[in-house]
């Protein structure tokens, strides 16, 4: 095999780790044109090893990669972007690794996925920067379900396929993925009402551009039952619990 076909550069995002043998590390990465892709990274744990520092959790590296037979090899890696605070703060730490451990759920190897990658490198910049993600996960886990066919339908019934209208009774189901007008929610034991303020919110965060949702400021109520439902969905889709919501729950209780 010629040179040029054993050997690829990518950018990576670092999604998961493990320690494999004496001194190598086992990384799970997120890629614009590859997708994720599990790699070894040789001889990273050894103090004198020069990608030990570029191949962190949650880092965006530039990667130098030649194909092996069981996994690819990082040949060098150089940070991009290092996002210090989602290593420095364990609150940011915590929403880190949320992200990181949806893409990874959402995701099969091998499976391009340029805009998603480009969402979670955004979304990893933003959490650096505030204290307060909210928004920034809720905007991020819908434009993920979006990304990776799972699309909540919020503005047609699920059953009669009319429009959805403003009031008070709607339905959502989990097992359907979407809204249920009165007439069709009302019959459905699985179906429960969704409020208004958060049908507004869910469709307002899936249709309108950052810069537009970025100052949007809601009730605790109306946050509350905004992230439960997301979240609720979620979990429906994967079929597991996530390890880091727990977590992040754990940190909430502590402070």
């Amino acid at each position: 095999m010629p040179a040029s076909d054993r050997l690829y550069r990518t950018d990576a995002i670092i999604l998961r780790r493990s320690d494999f043998g004496e001194a190598d590390r086992l990384l799970t990465v997120f890629t614009p044109q590859h997708g994720k892709l599990r790699l070894l990274a040789k001889g990273v744990r050894k103090i004198t090893s020069r990608k030990a520092g570029h191949v962190e959790l949650f880092m965006l590296t530039d990667m130098l990669v030649a194909r092996g037979r069981t996994w690819d090899i990082v040949s060098q890696a150089e940070v991009v972007e290092a996002y210090p605070p989602l290593r420095t703060d364990l609150q940011k730490t915590g929403w880190a690794y949320y992200l990181a451990e949806l893409v990874d759920r959402f995701t099969e190897e091998h499976d391009p996925n340029q805009p998603l990658f480009e969402l979670l490198a955004f979304t990893l910049a933003r959490l650096g920067h505030t204290d307060d993600p909210f928004i920034v996960l809720r905007y991020f886990e819908l434009h993920l379900l979006g990304l990776t066919g799972y699309q909540p339908q919020l503005h047609f019934c699920l059953t009669c396929e009319t429009p959805i209208q403003p009031v008070e009774n709607n339905y959502f189901t989990l097992s359907g993925g979407g809204v249920l007008c009165p007439e069709h929610g009302h019959a459905l034991s699985h179906a429960e009402p969704i409020p208004l303020p958060v049908l507004k919110v869910l469709r307002f965060l899936q249709t309108e551009p950052w810069e537009r949702v970025a100052g949007l400021q809601l009730t605790p109520t109306t946050r509350q039952q905004v992230e439960t439902l997301l979240l609720d969905y979620i979990t429906f889709v994967l079929e597991r619990n996530l390890k880091s919501v727990a977590f992040i729950k754990k940190l909430r209780r502590s402070t």
